[in-house]
């Protein structure tokens, strides 16, 4: 019992003594910390502001991770649905495929007088309804009021669709604006549908479509302006005579841009175009274009513009070796569709009656009082009337002539401001005004609806103005009449204006032959017959009279 006391008080003893040990090491712990200057409540709100903070890095990381997170979910998502949109673009793209016969296309070609030359042989045939285009219903709801595609555009949509470069020959008024309109759209529509105009941004620019003159970009324009309308696609204009600063912000957020050769190198110096994002590049009237003295102009325009990722069309009324030339250096492979034999010689539309009247300089303006009151009168009074002169000057003086006597007349010349052009151009389209006085600024490329008559006050300078100047009636398939004054001071067109008649299978008045049939060769596109072929570095010869 004795032992059993003494082990216990031994083991309280050491319990004591540990007991003793702790509270002197907690003592000198708390002296060390207050030595420091940090009480023991500091300490507890140290420890606690460490912990919320180290749980508020926590919840912020955590939060960064979760906004991370939905990020990355929502690109997957968007990266999802353009994939989706991408597939069915491409599921919905634009073509033309043919669903006659053989023997019904056959039949067409030779009717129509088309010729197609493919160096790829793509066996693609002309489309001969609206229903065999595979097309935005947008567009085929726009081309409905139409009856039928014409002959250029059966033949043209199913290569323009395909992405191939074209080369377009036919008559004017055959309905080439349309025949590259069309696909210059269906190209557009994709992008279009996939990207947000931008109000302020000019980058959306594409389609860019070149003319000569600004009535007919004007009008080509208003044709696209139109389609545009429908598939919310937009169209500008820019040509000279107007102010740059509209034209650039009417630049901004559109697609397409229709321009003269002149005021689009102004606007690209301007930096307000960028010719490298043109895909899409048509040159309307190319024949008329080198005519007027803009080639450097548009190989200028062509070399701008990024020719591995651009579909180059070109459409010409005429096919001569110039064309050809500027067609070798900027189309690949280009399919070429021809309508009539257009490439032997000069022919004028067979829908069109010509007369030609030969007659003393002094009874012109006589008979054309005759004229017009023969065609403004009874069943005929709301005919539409288009008069050419040579010169502006003349195109004034008739113009106030015909005022003074009465007549509502509205006149295109170059005298005019652009502004009056336009005005006088729309009182004649709309029916408000029956007769327009033009000079040849107006002769080619203009659609003019319904002109049935065409007189020729004094005959132009070449043959090819002639055509060009009739082929304003007779347009869209309809038949017309062009009446042509015809004198002395102009025999020697007489042969050329002979081989015009004749090839149409029009009679030849016989004060006509008086003159001769003999034509000298138009052999400059400046000089004319005046130009003779020499070398320019070969030195004179020295000739010595004894």
């Amino acid at each position: 019992m004795k032992e059993k006391k003494e082990t216990k008080a031994k083991t309280d003893e050491k319990e004591k003594k540990k007991k003793k040990e702790k509270k002197e090491k907690k003592e000198m712990e708390n002296k060390q910390i207050t030595s420091n200057g940090v009480p023991d409540s500091a300490e507890s709100t140290t420890t606690e502001t460490n912990e919320v903070s180290e749980n508020s890095d926590k919840s912020s990381k955590k939060s960064r991770k979760e906004k991370e997170s939905k990020k990355r979910r929502v690109d997957d998502i968007e990266e999802a649905a353009t994939v989706e949109s991408k597939k069915s673009k491409k599921s919905i793209q634009a073509t033309a495929t043919s669903r006659a016969t053989d023997a019904d296309i056959d039949k067409f070609l030779k009717d129509s007088a088309i010729t197609i030359s493919d160096s790829l042989d793509n066996d693609l045939k002309p489309v001969l309804s609206f229903e065999e285009l595979s097309i935005d219903e947008r567009v085929l709801g726009f081309l409905k009021k139409y009856p039928k595609p014409t002959p250029i555009q059966s033949a043209s949509w199913p290569f323009l669709l395909a992405g191939r470069d074209l080369i377009g020959v036919a008559e004017t008024g055959s309905g080439k604006t349309m025949a590259f309109a069309v696909p210059a759209v269906a190209y557009l529509l994709p992008t279009v549908d996939k990207k947000k105009m931008k109000a302020k941004d000019a980058s959306n620019i594409s389609v860019l479509i070149v003319s000569p003159t600004r009535e007919l970009a004007l009008q080509i324009h208003e044709n696209l302006d139109a389609l545009g309308k429908a598939v919310n696609v937009k169209a500008v204009c820019v040509y000279g005579g107007v102010s740059k600063d509209d034209q650039k912000r009417a630049l901004n957020g559109a697609n397409i841009v229709v321009a003269t050769p002149g005021r689009l190198i102004d606007l690209v110096n301007d930096d307000a175009i960028d010719l490298k994002k043109i895909t899409y590049l048509v040159l309307d009237e190319a024949d008329r274009m080198l005519e007027k003295g803009f080639e450097e102009d548009i190989k200028r325009i062509m070399q701008s513009t990024d020719a591995e990722n651009r579909k180059t069309v070109m459409f010409t009324a005429t096919w001569p070796p110039s064309v050809r030339d500027l067609a070798s250096q900027f189309l690949s492979n280009p399919v070429k569709v021809m309508i009539g034999d257009r490439e032997s010689e000069l022919k004028a539309n067979a829908r069109i009656e010509q007369v030609v009247e030969v007659m003393d300089p002094r009874q012109k303006e006589q008979r054309l009082l005759q004229l017009l009151r023969q065609y403004q009168s009874g069943a005929n009074q709301n005919d539409k009337i288009l008069i050419f002169a040579l010169y502006k000057k003349e195109a004034a003086r008739v113009e106030r002539s015909l005022q003074s006597k009465g007549y509502k007349i509205v006149a295109i010349h170059g005298d005019l401001s652009q502004a009056q052009r336009t005005s006088a151009l729309e009182n004649f389209k709309t029916g408000a005004c029956k007769l327009l006085l033009a000079t040849d600024v107006a002769a080619r490329g203009l659609d003019i609806p319904a002109v049935t008559l065409v007189i020729n006050l004094t005959f132009p300078l070449t043959a090819e103005d002639y055509v060009h100047r009739i082929g304003r009636t007779g347009r869209a398939g309809q038949s017309g009449k062009a009446i042509t004054f015809f004198t002395e001071h102009e025999k020697h067109l007489s042969g050329a204006l002979i081989n015009v008649l004749r090839s149409a299978d029009q009679p030849v008045p016989e004060e006509l032959l008086k003159f001769g049939g003999h034509t000298k060769k138009k052999e400059h596109s400046v000089y004319g017959a005046f130009y003779k072929n020499v070398d320019s570095q070969q030195k004179a010869k020295k000739i010595v009279f004894d």
